[in-house]
């Protein structure tokens, strides 16, 4: 119950009761509600900056942890780029030097991409410099291990070659030294066994007894195995790819035919005196693209320095060959 309220009239000297009217009783009502609206918005406003609502708070946390995880993507992107950096430089110094490919430059392998804003959808966020950083690297990071993926199927490919080219060079001598008498005559200059005339004798004359195995200095395939060939008697040629044919003449018999795959070591025939022949020996020959070259340079797969120094001694002695 509100209490009642008396003023003092002076007229009447007596006192008289307060009548509120109700205009200004609501007036007072209104401007107290005001004041509360005003007061509890500030409260709440001020209160707003300085204490979270759950859901802000989880939104930060989930904030925090983005930003955390785009930490860690750094240092793994870092470690990927180092990782890939030192790979690209093995493959430019080691791997494709070795097998004499160009390397590849780094214009090529760092390249970023052109034209329009691929980033255009980060944009506007209070992270999006890190995030458009981030997949930019990743970007080219991928690009990056496409080409060193592709240089490595290359080097692949460049090793598969180079393997079967190091096992098709004729890299043996095709008469085992144990069944050698001696090496009769080398490449070069000399005397027709006879016409007694110096004529170039294209090939080195091995002497061996009859029935002694002849070897395949290299892989390939038999593309003759008859005595058509005028002067060579009973002979194989091997096709060993990149340009190189070898022959063995003078053969006793065959151990081979032609069109058949023989591998690096395997016997092909039996030394002999057929054709144009002055005693039992092997005839031995290789060609580089259809030109005629010295045997001497290739036994290195089967012979010791001291003794290719021997060898290469008695080849270089101007003697009478045995065809």
């Amino acid at each position: 119950m509100s209490k009642v309220k008396y003023y003092y009239d002076s007229e009447s000297l007596s006192y008289r009761k307060i009548e509120r009217k109700k205009r200004t009783t609501f007036k007072y009502i209104m401007l107290f509600l005001l004041t509360s609206f005003i007061c509890a918005f500030g409260i709440v406003t001020i209160a707003g900056k300085f204490i979270e609502s759950p859901k802000e708070k989880a939104l930060k946390r989930e904030l925090q942890n983005m930003e955390f995880q785009y930490q860690l993507l750094d240092i793994k992107m870092s470690e990927a780029e180092a990782v890939l950096a030192n790979v690209a430089e093995r493959d430019n110094n080691l791997y494709r030097v070795y097998f004499e490919a160009n390397p590849i430059p780094d214009a090529q392998r760092k390249a970023g991409f052109g034209g329009i804003n691929r980033y255009k959808q980060f944009e506007g966020y209070d992270n999006s410099k890190l995030i458009i950083e981030s997949n930019k690297r990743l970007d080219v990071l991928q690009k990056q291990i496409v080409v060193q993926s592709k240089s490595l199927d290359e080097i692949a490919l460049l090793a598969e070659e180079k393997e079967k080219l190091l096992a098709s060079i004729p890299a043996i001598q095709p008469v085992s030294n144990e069944d050698l008498t001696r090496m009769a005559s080398g490449y070069g200059m000399r005397s027709d066994p006879f016409t007694k005339v110096r004529k170039m004798h294209k090939g080195m004359d091995f002497t061996a007894p009859r029935g002694t195995p002849v070897y395949a200095s290299g892989d390939g395939v038999v593309i003759r195995a008859d005595s058509r060939a005028s002067g060579y008697g009973k002979h194989i040629r091997i096709n060993h790819g990149f340009g190189y044919v070898s022959l063995y003449a003078h053969l006793y018999k065959y151990n081979v035919r032609k069109n058949q795959k023989v591998k690096r070591g395997d016997i092909i025939g039996f030394v002999g005196s057929t054709g144009r022949s002055q005693a039992p020996h092997l005839h031995y020959e290789i060609k580089k693209d259809g030109v005629h070259i010295n045997p001497i340079n290739f036994y290195y797969g089967s012979l010791t320095a001291e003794e290719f120094s021997k060898l290469l001694e008695h080849a270089s002695m101007e003697n009478q060959s045995l065809d």
